[in-house]
């Protein structure tokens, strides 16, 4: 088993497991923000969707829950087209991004990041994608709609998915967490990014599990190369 445990510090946590199941933990940066009083980041935090947005600085995260080598908890959430997802029904490998707010600036890049890439993930890697945040069906219908979203979108109300996860809250435990968790095909979690200030990362943290995923070439098979 993996601990991580956050300091003051300002940590941003990927972990992976390779295609031989080894795991490898990286540290993908480490700041020491001037630290402020209670108060002072109820007042930095609360009540405005500018906290969801891009920012270079990361956040402080409690320690992950679900472990790379875990099967992810089974559910079963209506998207923005008012269908049924369920986790134990895929039959793919699955990138399942939790995030904190539909329609607010970080949440719209990341997942216009995903929209973008979304035909090749399902081409090269035989892969889908979900995400996941707590606001209800017709959030997400105006969300996908501003979009042209054409993946799923799930309704967590209650976030009760998001709890079984485990997934870890972020600044400071005043904002719901952005978490991306890739599971191969029956469902075993392989990577663990969680990084609330770069939205745009996600995409290229998933798409570099995906790829250690897939398969190793099939060799070409004998040849015999005669001299005339």
């Amino acid at each position: 088993a993996i601990a991580l445990h956050n300091s003051p510090s300002n940590i941003r946590v990927l972990v992976k497991r390779n295609s031989r199941h080894n795991l490898r933990v990286f540290l993908l940066t480490h700041q020491h923000p001037t630290m402020k009083t209670s108060a002072a980041l109820v007042a930095a935090f609360a009540g405005s969707a500018s906290a969801f947005a891009p920012s270079t600085q990361s956040r402080i995260h409690t320690a992950l829950n679900l472990k790379v080598g875990e099967t992810a908890p089974d559910f079963s959430l209506v998207d923005q087209n008012d269908k049924t997802f369920t986790r134990s029904a895929n039959k793919k490998p699955l990138v399942v991004y939790f995030y904190p707010a539909d329609s607010t600036p970080g949440c719209t890049v990341q997942a216009k990041a995903f929209q973008e890439e979304i035909q090749s993930i399902r081409k090269e890697y035989k892969a889908d994608v979900v995400g996941i945040s707590g606001q209800g069906a017709e959030s997400k219908q105006k969300f996908a709609s501003e979009l042209g979203l054409d993946f799923s979108i799930l309704a967590d109300e209650g976030d009760a998915v998001r709890k079984s996860f485990g997934v870890p809250k972020a600044a400071f435990g005043f904002l719901p967490g952005r978490v991306t968790y890739v599971l191969d095909k029956e469902g075993v979690c392989t990577s663990v990014y969680d990084n609330l200030g770069d939205a745009a990362s996600h995409i290229d943290a998933a798409k570099d599990a995906l790829e250690e995923m897939k398969p190793a070439p099939k060799s070409g098979g004998f040849s015999l190369k005669l001299p005339f």
